[in-house]
């Protein structure tokens, strides 16, 4: 069996409704750039199958379209939590996180990269903002990524995000 990169990229999104398809097109963008240690996931929603997704992993990061996230984007640690959405279709990342914990034990370092949206309607194009905050997003991640595989928590806005190092 092949050992799972040791990052984890999920962008949970529907294409189809303008600002939300933020985190499947940042996985779009990843992709072109064949990142070594990571792998990158898409979906409309979190499952709890997700959890079998993140066995053997080093890092997780949930990037998702938000209304309350500061403009461009956030990123900050998410932990296991059994909110409202565990009985639901769909879990948030810190109900995927909870399951894991169910199922395997202590989850691996999570984080959630918000990207700030502002229009979500069916059939909507993305909008201007969005575009920007999405190109400021994947900047940084591509940045962070580019500096070494294992990220650590950070800080919640762009001006001071950083993922720390080991």
């Amino acid at each position: 069996m092949n050992t799972p990169a040791p990052i984890l990229i999920i962008g949970i999104g529907n294409p189809s409704r303008g600002d939300d398809a933020l985190g499947p097109l940042l996985i779009e963008q990843l992709q072109a750039l064949h990142l070594p240690d990571v792998e990158l996931l898409t979906d409309f929603q979190l499952q709890v199958e997700y959890a079998l997704d993140l066995r053997d992993r080093q890092r997780i990061i949930f990037v998702d379209a938000s209304l309350a996230a500061p403009p461009p984007f956030s990123f900050s640690p998410v932990s296991p939590s059994e909110d409202s959405s565990y009985s639901s279709h769909a879990l948030s990342p810190g109900a995927v996180l909870h399951a894991y914990r169910k199922l395997f034990g202590e989850p691996p370092p999570a984080f959630v990269l918000a990207i700030r949206g502002e229009a979500f309607q069916l059939g909507a194009p993305l909008s201007a903002n969005a575009t920007a905050n999405l190109a400021s997003a994947t900047t940084w991640l591509r940045q962070t990524l580019g500096n070494a595989t294992t990220p650590a928590p950070a800080s919640t806005s762009e001006s001071s995000a950083s993922m720390h190092l080991k």
